[in-house]
């Protein structure tokens, strides 16, 4: 339920909704694309980053946030830890339990590795489980792998990485055989065909889904096979630092039990880092739709031990996370819900971007709107918006379709009073995606021996913006195939004596750096949303009311 003064710029949108069921919006041209996003678009803002002083990308820049923990001091001393009696000693340790670290494990199983996933939180508890609006693959007679590359290049403004795009779409319709021979429930058509839509930067309709739960349907199969199958795994184990071997490759991890402090010791001849996304440290003050654990952990450890980093000054900010009510403030309203025929107009009721442009563009039009034309909605507590027109869908594909297509949409929106099939919902950009990460090759391996990744902590694979749909691809394209050279690794592996030579190193560089006193530790592990603790409380007692897990070794 809307306040009475917002119900005003309501009547204007249903006003528009005849004439607009005519119109059609062209696409922007390159030449209006480029200032758009220089001005609007986040990334762009100025003195929102900072070069690196520190580190194997010494001289780039990143958000300062990122860049305060890849420049901060180790959780652990390092000589304060016994590594001669490891707790585990397996072949491929995959950390992070989401879809990409689930299909590592599995595929890593498959190649006859002894495998062992360590996930921060429980397993599942990832940015994977909120993914709504589908896996694009290119599985259709008018479609092809080629088509989904240009897509795929377009969108990310021709920074990708060509052998990471040619992989990522040339596996991705054996990536949907391969989620359905496990159980997932793809939406099909009466003939038993897939129910497939377009999207944002897309030029064909190649979008698999499961209503608008699809990430929550991949990874209840995942978790089920994974179990099954019966994959060893530790819930509630953050990994505080990697671990290399006496030559320098990684060779396993420090794992931390969040409810103990207790620290596990795992050898691994391989190890597969699948640790997600950073939308949990709010960069610029964005609300986000990240999952509670995603504060750029993989990035913190791959880094620390010697890996490199690739467009760490490009995030992505989904164009429609929910402005109001405040109790969602953030939260994703799926593309799916454009892609069905939803429109962004503004507080006269007026369109003013074509729904499905690259997510960026339309992320920075809409910024645009509210803060240079002054054509937005403000909430009762001070949030701006612009609207999205859902019931636009049921004029344009049939009373019901909202409610068939968007059923999570209609719980999420309807708890507060809103039917999204009869009101428009008020939508905001909320960081949603790191376009950047930990630098691989085609088969996930990283800059640093023994180090592979998969999923959003690697970059590359979407140069400076992601096409919907390219996420949930990522994750079990390249999950798989970290998962498979992993074990392929394990096999001549032959690691050394288990060091903390890279810590140590690390600390160094940060003493004679003078950037030790200035930084805080990393890496984060959960966001702190507790409230500053007043100066005036003894050391003791502001020590006392620090989690626990703020203290370890």
């Amino acid at each position: 339920m809307y306040p009475h003064y917002i119900e005003e710029s309501v009547r204007k949108v249903e006003a528009t909704r005849e004439a607009r069921l005519k119109e059609t919006l062209p696409r922007l041209s390159v030449d209006a694309k480029t200032p758009l996003l220089q001005k609007f678009h986040p990334d762009y803002v100025a003195g929102t980053m900072r070069p690196l002083a520190i580190g194997p990308n010494k001289g780039d820049s990143t958000p300062n946030e990122i860049a305060d923990l890849l420049e901060a001091n180790s959780r652990i001393d390092p000589d304060k830890i016994d590594l001669s009696k490891p707790d585990y000693d397996v072949d491929v340790l995959v950390i992070g339990g989401g879809g990409a670290g689930a299909s590592a494990a599995l595929l890593a199983h498959e190649n006859g590795a002894n495998v062992l996933l360590a996930t921060k939180l429980r397993l599942g508890d990832c940015n994977t489980v909120g993914a709504q609006a589908g896996t694009q693959a290119a599985d259709r007679p008018q479609d092809s792998p080629a088509t989904h590359y240009l897509d795929t290049v377009g969108g990310g403004h021709f920074h990708n990485i060509p052998e990471l795009v040619e992989a990522l779409v040339k596996d991705a319709p054996s990536v949907i055989k391969w989620l359905e021979s496990l159980g997932v429930n793809w939406d099909k058509n009466p003939d038993g065909s897939m129910h497939e839509l377009s999207g944002g930067g897309a030029s064909r309709l190649r979008l698999h889904s499961a209503r608008d739960y699809t990430g929550l349907e991949e990874m209840r199969v995942l978790r089920d096979e994974l179990r099954n199958r019966g994959i060893g795994y530790v819930e509630f184990s953050p990994t505080v630092e990697l671990l290399t071997d006496d030559k320098g490759q990684v060779a396993g991890a420090v794992l931390a039990n969040m409810e103990t402090n207790e620290l596990t010791i795992v050898r691994a001849r391989a190890v597969v880092m699948a640790t997600g996304g950073m939308g949990r440290l709010h960069i610029q003050g964005f609300p986000t739709t990240n999952h509670y654990g995603a504060t750029a952990d993989g990035l913190v450890l791959a880094y620390r031990a010697g890996a490199k980093l690739i467009f760490m000054d490009t995030m992505q900010y989904h164009p429609t996370g929910a402005a109001y009510p405040m109790q969602i403030l953030g939260q994703l309203v799926t593309e799916k819900v454009r892609t069905l025929g939803a429109q962004l107009v503004n507080a006269d009721g007026a369109q003013f971007v074509m729904p499905l442009e690259p997510r960026d563009v339309v992320a920075a039009a809409i910024i645009r709107e509210c803060r240079e034309r002054g054509k937005g909605i403000d909430t009762p507590t001070g949030q701006v918006g612009v609207w999205l027109d859902s019931p636009m869908i049921d004029l344009i594909r049939g009373s019901g379709t909202v409610a068939r297509e968007l059923p999570a949409m209609v719980r999420q929106f309807g708890r507060y009073g809103i039917d999204i099939a009869k009101e428009p919902m008020l939508i905001y950009p909320t960081l949603h995606y790191q376009n950047g990460g930990i630098k691989i090759n085609a088969d996930g391996a990283t800059t640093m021996l023994g180090l592979f990744a998969a999923g959003e902590c690697e970059g590359g694979v979407h140069g400076r913006n992601r096409l919907i749909g390219n996420s949930t691809l990522d994750i079990f394209v390249f999950g798989r195939r970290a998962g498979m050279a992993a074990a392929q690794w394990s096999k001549q592996a032959n690691p050394g004596a288990l060091t903390l030579n890279h810590v140590r190193q690390w600390q160094k560089n940060l003493n004679e750096s003078g950037l030790a006193q200035k930084r805080p530790i990393s890496p984060l592990l959960l966001p702190d949303y507790a409230k500053a603790i007043p100066d005036y409380m003894p050391s003791y007692a502001k020590e006392s009311l620090k989690p626990s897990w703020m203290k370890l070794a």
